[in-house]
């Protein structure tokens, strides 16, 4: 019995070594692109507060616009087009003019959206002045809206 144990260790011993010596460095493949579409997959929020740091969320939605619009935004596809019109610049989607007449009171609302749009990273944030002036800046645009 001492004699078989002495011998099973010995064999994994021999085993490991050679296993060691073989295997050198294996060398990781660069990641290969998995679609031909630059990725495009955005969170955007509403929420109660001054600026992006500081507003507490209230809603969130995920939008991803390629290879096909998707996501738990209420609108993706036309979301998606929205976005595509404008390239991803955000700012094209707020309207500083309307015929909505929203009363002066101060309670912000800041809506973010954060992620990649065509392969690009996004980073961005505006406050409105309260409910009824975020409602007439986004105005009837699908993107901004959920």
């Amino acid at each position: 019995m001492r004699r078989t144990l002495r011998t099973m260790g010995a064999t994994a011993a021999a085993a490991t070594c050679v296993l060691a010596a073989t295997s050198g460095t294996a060398q990781a493949e660069a990641p290969k692109p998995t679609s031909l579409y630059a990725p495009s997959a955005l969170v955007l929020t509403v929420g109660q507060g001054e600026d992006a740091t500081s507003a507490a969320v209230e809603r969130a939605v995920t939008l991803t616009c390629a290879p096909r619009p998707a996501g738990t935004h209420p609108t993706p596809a036309a979301a998606c087009a929205e976005l595509a019109k404008v390239d991803g610049q955000l700012t094209h989607l707020v309207s500083n003019t309307s015929d909505v007449i929203c009363t002066k009171e101060w309670q912000p609302i800041t809506v973010t959206v954060s992620g990649v749009w065509n392969g690009k990273h996004v980073g961005w944030s505006t406050t409105f002045a309260n409910r009824c002036m975020m409602k007439a800046g986004l105005g009837e645009g699908a993107a901004l809206t959920f």
